[in-house]
């Protein structure tokens, strides 16, 4: 990441991360960009569960970056992206053209599955949002990478957090596994096992892939957000899915994973992550 500086707010109880941005991050001399991101953050401080969530203030600009993205992935999910999640994709039916809403949104995930989203400002620390998911909720970004960097973001962006994680939220199968990892982690009692789930949660709901009929296709929301990590995932070298071995493997966000933890089948997958989350009393 190259985003340093952080202070604290509370937010509703959770301590969220606004993160200010980097002198080498592609906003940080736009002086409007800073300002609306600034605006969308104050969007999240100031909201409380059960409000209906304000709508973000995106310039036309910005829509046309959502627009890069989606002529970036439309092929490239076709090619690469798991059946559940295509199946998710069109119930959800995203414009393409405009950035929707997150109010929109997670009603429509919410009625799918049972999961909704809430807005938060920046960055948050990992057992917060973990844990979140075994209340259902997704803490969710707002804002939108710098129109200078279309197809690529420093941090997590509106377009990852709708394109890759409401879409496998509004698959119930995944949604449940989504709410098993905040049921361990809020088990969990050490920084070590927090991490170990964390990097499973990596290697599987972030970066995981599987086999379906023959061919290696995406599960991950790191991946389905992202045309070049969908392309670059058959660079990857895989591995059978092994949670331990997941569990202990240390990841590099900044790059693109070199290596990828592929289950034969979703069934596996999901059999896989069940048995492991529920070992983690």
């Amino acid at each position: 990441m190259t985003l340093t500086e952080t202070k604290a707010v509370l937010l509703d109880h959770v301590e969220v991360r606004i993160v200010n941005l980097d002198p080498d991050h592609p906003g940080f001399r736009d002086a409007e960009y800073r300002a609306r991101r600034n605006a969308i953050a104050q969007i999240a401080t100031n909201y409380r569960p059960g409000q209906p969530i304000p709508p973000a203030p995106y310039t036309e600009l910005e829509h046309e970056v959502w627009q890069t993205i989606w002529k970036a992935l439309g092929s490239a999910h076709r090619d690469h992206a798991c059946a559940e999640y295509l199946d998710s994709l069109d119930k959800l039916s995203f414009d393409t053209a405009r950035i929707p809403q997150l109010d929109e949104v997670s009603r429509k995930v919410e009625a799918l599955s049972g999961f909704r989203l809430e807005p938060v400002a920046g960055l948050v620390e990992p057992r917060i949002f973990l844990e979140s998911l075994a209340r259902g909720v997704f803490l969710c970004t707002q804002y939108i990478r710098h129109h200078s960097t279309p197809l690529y973001t420093p941090e997590p962006d509106v377009a990852h957090e709708l394109i890759g994680h409401a879409v496998t939220l509004a698959n119930p199968r995944l949604a449940a596994l989504n709410r098993l990892f905040g049921e361990a982690v809020r088990r969990a009692k050490s920084d070590d096992e927090l991490d170990r789930l964390a990097r499973v949660y990596w290697f599987t709901i972030e970066f995981g892939v599987l086999r379906e009929n023959g061919e290696v296709k995406a599960y991950g929301t790191g991946l389905l957000s992202s045309a070049g990590e969908l392309a670059e995932m058959h660079k990857a070298e895989l591995r059978p899915l092994d949670l331990e071995a997941a569990a202990n493997h240390v990841y590099d966000p900044t790059h693109f994973q070199a290596i990828l933890f592929c289950a034969e089948s979703f069934d596996e997958m999901e059999r896989a992550l069940i048995d492991f989350l529920a070992s983690h009393n």
